[in-house]
């Protein structure tokens, strides 16, 4: 069995959603188990979370954008990540990254090049969505990668809306799709 870890803060529930269509679709690949582990409000993860990470095969790192980059929690956890470092632990393991911010763009792509360099410190491989832009006249924003991102998985919720209002569907089926694509990758080199 292929294993997958989807670890992601959230600070209002948006980007929850959007780390459950990751693990959703990492789930609909079959051999694979997709575990989605979240960071608390304080920025820290249970002592298991570790042991769990250096089991994984792959790691999904997931976190909203606040103020052009990624939430202090994360960050916390990122730093947290140094004793698994000192030992190479998540060396050559498949790395991805998402994001989810209240503007448009917010900065995300700061976000996503974060989470990239700290799999580059840890020795991953990155993975990006290998998922062509809604970027035409007739594209609508509930298509596939309206947001265009290439480097990770990128979602938008208004400031104002619940987490019902937001993501949209088109973020959460990028999202679902960008699962699937890093957990079948995982598999493939974990054999």
């Amino acid at each position: 069995m292929t294993k997958v870890a989807i670890i992601y803060f959230s600070g209002y529930g948006h980007t929850k959603k959007q780390a459950e269509a990751v693990q959703h679709g990492a789930s609909d690949v079959k051999g694979v188990e997709a575990e989605l582990i979240a960071i608390d409000k304080e920025g820290n993860v249970e002592e298991k979370v570790w042991e769990l990470l250096e089991k994984a095969d792959g790691i999904i790192f997931g976190c909203p954008t606040y103020m052009g980059g990624p939430a202090w929690q994360f960050k916390k956890f990122a730093d947290a990540s140094s004793k698994p470092w000192f030992k190479m632990l998540w060396k050559d393991k498949v790395a991805a990254g998402f994001t989810n911010s209240a503007s448009m763009n917010g900065d995300k792509f700061n976000t996503i090049t974060y989470q990239h360099t700290l799999a580059m410190q840890h020795g991953m491989v990155w993975i990006g969505t290998g998922m062509m832009p809604a970027n035409q006249k007739a594209s609508t924003r509930n298509d596939v990668n309206y947001l265009a991102g290439f480097g990770g998985a990128l979602a938008q919720s208004p400031s104002d809306g619940s987490p019902e209002e937001g993501p949209l569907p088109g973020d959460l089926e990028t999202a679902r799709l960008f699962g699937k694509r890093v957990a079948a990758y995982t598999q493939k080199v974990s054999k």
